[in-house]
């Protein structure tokens, strides 16, 4: 199925990022969120990045505007009855996905397909909670959205493999490099990355290295772009605990659980770049 109108419920970081991608692409797009002083939020967010990709010569302002006025906001998930796509992209709690998906799907057409960002959870258990859990697919995409290449497709049990397709052709009309997969605790990214930066954390005090000389040995060592005590500070502490709970969860693999030094942080409220203080003090950059 050819996608035209697209539904994103939840606008903060990652919503408003796939949000601008979609209006870029030509895409209808309905963002819905629980208030509209944050979906106004939101729509500044996009005008201003849009605002700067202007100014860059990326793009004209007559298309910049024009791209704006394909977004359209609510608080009502009925106003997503029309999309042919609604993306989830609301909090990582399945209590709160089990109750979004089971609305819309009494509310968008029963050939729509249900995609959801999660990063860790399970798409199957968030799939069962519709009557069409073959209409249901993953579409994890990377924070900022609107520059991270990659989505992974995430199939789960029963998804229909021309929902696959239709997913995969949208993540490309997006402008992103997709790749299928199952669904499996942390898909392919963060079922790798997060036990390595898990350890990487743990080195810190077994090694009685410095946080500096952590990510200097990372750089210039292995030749990451970005060392893991700055990048686990970019993600959150808060996001990538969650993310490791969540997958130790589903696998019971000691690298998989938080380190204890990440929780405390959690704990603390040192949550990286969006608290001002995490591995590194951003308060006094």
């Amino acid at each position: 199925m050819e996608i035209q109108k697209v539904g994103v419920v939840g606008l903060g970081t990652m919503g408003a990022g796939i949000a601008q991608l979609c209006v870029q692409a030509g895409l209808e797009t309905v963002g819905r969120d629980v208030t509209l002083e944050l979906a106004e939020r939101a729509r500044g967010r996009i005008d201003h990045f849009l605002g700067r990709a202007v100014e860059k010569g990326r793009m004209s302002a007559g298309e910049k505007e024009a791209a704006v006025g394909r977004l359209s906001l609510t608080t009502e998930l009925a106003e997503l009855a029309e999309c042919d796509l609604v993306i989830e992209a609301a909090f990582e709690d399945l209590a709160v996905k089990h109750e979004l998906f089971s609305t819309l799907d009494a509310v968008v057409a029963p050939d729509a397909i249900l995609a959801t960002n999660t990063s860790a959870l399970s798409v199957t258990q968030i799939a069962a909670s519709t009557s069409r859990p073959e209409r249901v697919v993953g579409m994890h995409f990377f924070n900022p959205a609107p520059l991270m290449p990659l989505v992974e497709i995430v199939r789960a049990q029963r998804t229909d493999e021309a929902v696959v397709d239709a997913a995969y052709a949208l993540a490309e009309r997006l402008g992103k490099e997709p790749i299928r997969c199952n669904d499996t605790p942390g898909f392919v990214v963060n079922r790798i990355l997060i036990p390595l930066l898990n350890d990487c954390v743990r080195v810190l005090d077994e090694a009685g290295v410095t946080v500096e000389d952590l990510d200097k040995a990372m750089r210039f060592g292995a030749g990451w772009p970005m060392g893991p005590a700055t990048l686990v500070d970019l993600v959150g502490i808060d996001v990538h605990v969650h993310a490791s709970e969540a997958i130790w969860e589903g696998l019971r693999e000691p690298r998989m659980a938080p380190p204890p030094r990440l929780v405390a942080m959690q704990r603390a409220g040192l949550l990286g770049r969006k608290s001002g203080k995490g591995f590194f003090d951003y308060d006094a950059q």
